[in-house]
Parts: C-alpha cells; sequence; structure tokens
C-alpha cells in the first residue's frame, strides 16, 4: 500500500516537472524510470501481464470510447480500419522476416509471435502524447480510433502465432476464420452488456453516486466476460464504451456527467502516468538472461528491428494515401487527395507502450515438451527497446516532423470555434424565442427571468459580432475581455468575504463549503459562457 501511494505521488510530482519542461508526461515519465532503473537501490517493481490486460487495459479503453466521436469513427472509417487491420498486418509480416533472417535459429513463427508484440500503437500512448501537439482534429480522431482497435488485431495474431509455436500446427483458414470471428463476436458483446447497463441506467432508479459506482465496473465486467467468452476483450469494451456515451445524454443526469468526468480523467491520468513510469523501470528485470546473444548484439538486433517497425508504417502510410487517391475515382472517400504531409504525419505518430510489454510477459516460460521458451528473454528486450525507441524517440521528435511537414488542416471540415459559435448562437436564439412566446408575462413580473432573457439577447449580440468582419470580431473580444476581468475580481471579492464567514462563529463549515461550491460552479458557468 505504501509502494502504490509513493508510487502515485511519485509520478505526480515528475509529471509536474514534464510540464515545466514542457514534455509529454509519457515520454518523460518514461525516461525517468530508465535512468532510476540504474540507481542502486530502486526497488525492482515487476509488471504482470494479468494486471495490465485486466486492471489497466480496460478503463482506459473505455475512457477512450467515451470521448471518442462516433461521427468522426464513422468518416474515417476506412482509413482507421486499413490501419488497425492492414498496417498491423503488414507490420507484423516485416517484423517476422527481417527477425528470422537477423538472429539465429528465430524461426518464422517466433517472428509473427514478436510482430504481434510491437506491431500496434498504444492507446495509452497515443492518447497521452496527442495531447501536447497541434494536430488538425481529423487526424487526432484517426489515430485514436486505430489506436483503439488495432490491439484486437495484434492479439488475435499473436494467439495463432502462440498456439503455432505450443503446438507445431498453424492454418492460415483457421487464423481468418478465428480473426473474423473474433472481431465480431466482440463487437456483439460490447453492444449487449452496452444495452444491458443502459437499460439499468434506464429503467432503474440511481443517484450520481450509484452512476458512477457502475461506471467503474462497466469495463471490467466487458472485458472479462468477453475474454471468458474466447472473443476480444478490448472490441468489447470500445463497442461498448461508444454506445453508452452515445446514449450518455438520455440516461445521466447533469451532475453524473459532470462528476463521473472528473473523476475517469483523474483515474486514467494516474494509471496512464503510473504505466509509462513502470515501463522504464523494468530495464533491469528485461536484460536478465538474454540468452545465448550478448548484450550488445542484443541491443543491435533490437534497434534493427525498432527501425524496421517505424519503416514499415511510414511505408504502409504512404501507400494508404496513393491507394486512396487512386479508389476515390471509384468509391466516396473522406479525403480524395491527402498528398504526402498527413499521412508521413499519421504514420510519424506510432508509439509503442504497455500492451506490447504486457503481451511480451504473457508468454509462457515453457514449451509443453517442459522446454524453455526459445528466445522468450530476447523478445522481451526487443520489445522493451522498440518500446523505448517509438514512444520517447518518435515521441520527441513528433513536435519537429509536424513544423516541417505542416500537415494540412483541410482534413478538417470546419474549425471548431466556427461550430461552437453555430451551435450558441441557435440554441440562445431558440432560447430567447421560446421564453418570448410563452413566458412573456411572467418576464415582467420575474426579475430573475428577464435578467436571463437580457443576458442571452446580449450573448446573442456579441456572438453575431464574431462571426462579423476583423471589427465587430475586436469589438466583441474587448468586452468579453472586460467582463472576464470584472467579474473574476468580483467573485474573488465574495470568496475573501465567505473565507471571513469561515472564521466567524454562527455559520457551519458544511453551509460554508455548499456557498464555495456554487461560488465555483458559477465561475465555471461564467468562462464557460464567455469563451
Amino acid at each position: 500500500m505504501v509502494l502504490c501511494l509513493g508510487l502515485v505521488f511519485s509520478v505526480s510530482l515528475l509529471v509536474l516537472l514534464a510540464n515545466k519542461l514542457k514534455i509529454a508526461y509519457p515520454i518523460f515519465l518514461t525516461l525517468a524510470g530508465l535512468i532510476l532503473s540504474f540507481v542502486p537501490g530502486v526497488p525492482t517493481i515487476h509488471i504482470d501481464s494479468n494486471l495490465v490486460f485486466l486492471v489497466i487495459l480496460p478503463p482506459i479503453l473505455y475512457d477512450a470510447a467515451q470521448n471518442m466521436s462516433l461521427k468522426a469513427l464513422w468518416r474515417w472509417r476506412r482509413i482507421i480500419s486499413g490501419m488497425s487491420i492492414g498496417f498491423v498486418i503488414f507490420t507484423a509480416v516485416a517484423v517476422a522476416f527481417v527477425s528470422h533472417w537477423l538472429i539465429p535459429g528465430f524461426t518464422l513463427e517466433q517472428g509473427f509471435l514478436l510482430g504481434a508484440i510491437i506491431s500496434p500503437p498504444d492507446a495509452a500512448a497515443a492518447t497521452a502524447v496527442l495531447q501536447y501537439v497541434k494536430l488538425p482534429k481529423g487526424m487526432v480522431s484517426i489515430l485514436e480510433g486505430e489506436s483503439l482497435l488495432n490491439d484486437a488485431t495484434s492479439l488475435t495474431i499473436f494467439r495463432f502465432a502462440l498456439a503455432a509455436i505450443l503446438t507445431s500446427h498453424f492454418s492460415w483458414g483457421e487464423a481468418a476464420g478465428g480473426f473474423m470471428l473474433v472481431v465480431i463476436s466482440g463487437i456483439v458483446i460490447g453492444l449487449l452488456f452496452g444495452l444491458l447497463f443502459y437499460a439499468i441506467y434506464k429503467w432503474l432508479p440511481t443517484t450520481a453516486n450509484l452512476d458512477i459506482a457502475i461506471s467503474l465496473v462497466i469495463p471490467y465486467i466487458i472485458y472479462i466476460a468477453a475474454e471468458e467468452l474466447h472473443s476480444s476483450g478490448v472490441l468489447a469494451v470500445v463497442s461498448g464504451g461508444l454506445f453508452i456515451a452515445y446514449q450518455n445524454h438520455f440516461v445521466f443526469s447533469h451532475s453524473s456527467r459532470l462528476r463521473s468526468g472528473a473523476l475517469w480523467s483523474s483515474i486514467v491520468f494516474i494509471l496512464n502516468a503510473v504505466v509509462f513510469f513502470l515501463i522504464g523501470l523494468q530495464l533491469p528485470d528485461i536484460t536478465r538472461g538474454i540468452g545465448s546473444v550478448s548484450m550488445g548484439n542484443a541491443l543491435v538486433i533490437a534497434l534493427v528491428i525498432a527501425l524496421v517497425v517505424i519503416v514499415a508504417r511510414l511505408i504502409a502510410g504512404l501507400f494508404t494515401g496513393v491507394f486512396t487517391k487512386f479508389m476515390s475515382r471509384y468509391i466516396t472517400v473522406a479525403q480524395n487527395n491527402p498528398g504526402w504531409r498527413n499521412p508521413l504525419t499519421i504514420s510519424w505518430v506510432g508509439m509503442r507502450g504497455v500492451v506490447s510489454l504486457a503481451s511480451a510477459l504473457s508468454i509462457p516460460l515453457l514449451l509443453k515438451s517442459g522446454e524453455a521458451f526459445p528466445h522468450r528473454n530476447l523478445i522481451l528486450f526487443i520489445t522493451f527497446v522498440t518500446i523505448v525507441v517509438t514512444l520517447v524517440g518518435q515521441g520527441l521528435f513528433l513536435p519537429l516532423v509536424i513544423r516541417k511537414v505542416k500537415p494540412d488542416s483541410s482534413i478538417d471540415q470546419r474549425p471548431d470555434d466556427q461550430q461552437i459559435v453555430e451551435i450558441e448562437l441557435k440554441l440562445m436564439t431558440t432560447a430567447v424565442a421560446e421564453m418570448e412566446e410563452k413566458y412573456g408575462d411572467q418576464m415582467h413580473t420575474n426579475p430573475l427571468l428577464l435578467h436571463k432573457y437580457e443576458f442571452m439577447k446580449h450573448k446573442i449580440d456579441l456572438l453575431e459580432c464574431s462571426v462579423k468582419g476583423d471589427g465587430e470580431r475586436q469589438r466583441a473580444n474587448k468586452l468579453v475581455s472586460e467582463f472576464r476581468k470584472i467579474m473574476t475580481a468580483v467573485t474573488e471579492k465574495e470568496r475573501s468575504k465567505l473565507h471571513y464567514f469561515r472564521r466567524k462563529e454562527g455559520f457551519d463549515d458544511d453551509v460554508i463549503r455548499l456557498i464555495e461550491n456554487r461560488l465555483d460552479l458559477e465561475e465555471e458557468n461564467m468562462q464557460d459562457e464567455i469563451d
């Protein structure tokens, strides 16, 4: 328990330092763990593959699915499915043949096992690193969608490659059929559980606390059920999460959404931070007992294969751009001519993470004959080096790549700001019309209604100014800036007075906290409204 608390506190301090240095925290934490692993006396913390797959992965996938846009997923469905299946298979094949050629005694089956382990970019790594760079929204949607779905492909290849090594039997037909069965059944199981929890939320009396408590166990129930049915737990959690997210506004109260959003954000942040830190700390454990290969040769082999992983993804990405342009003559595609900039940038964002390490750790120690699993420790070492090279190397150079390549922002249909203004304007216009039509008499007698009505009218004027010429926009920005400055000062004065009441007798602390929460909400609402 003390170790867990110390771990969370340590990574929190390291994230503060990473933010100060303006480095994405997944990269910084991995480097910090790597450096600390060389310090004598630092305890060795082993990552258990079951811990990753059964405890850490489900909530990360579920949260990512909750925040994924279904519209974006559908719009980019072809490129996302192509990347999550095609990129993974192409990379796995490239790694399989290169490792078979490069490593003495390394069979093609072992090559496919290694390829399956290191071929998929990690959902946690992609989501965390993308927060620190500015990319067109469409590209972020593609990358997040790919990272959510590619684990299903890689884990299926992993299962069949491992079975081929353990049983000396492999059938391409069985593998293809098994893959389709795993994918379809995973999606169906996720949707069925999503429907079940939707019914629970919809028809049973719940509170915000119960809503949040149930949401915390949903990903675990879906994942474990799917895995027990020999299906894809990854796809089940993603499809279930997407379904529940789509029904979010019909089943949850505003209180549930606000509170659960904050809690889930914190939980996923802690899980991600701890995982990246632990990845770095695994070095001593992994380098111990590599086998007959010397450390120098093992490092060279690992770096070559890491390079193969990067190059294979770049080739696949550029080919996808050419193929999309060709197919646009015959079918409707989301972007007719993606060029080379966007495919190159997307291909560079291929950071591997904890799923790859957990897959490698799940390789059994012994074959069925009782012999040691061949090259197991070397596979672990290659996986670790690939994670570090792609996460730290590609991650650190990602801002430079974006600046040099200059991705095409036309991939986005419309800027977010423009969409926000348009929606807000229509909502406010609808609300004002409703109040004028049905509640005109009440506004004359109720000053609160009149105040809200006048506020919305003024906001409509500001929104209309923001879509006009530069002069009107500057005027609106000046008014908003002045409003923010004054209201922030007024709120601080209220807080100061509230602090006085906290010290004064006659006012209970729970009442003070209630008023303080209201002030916090008012300030948050004010910021949202004027933004």
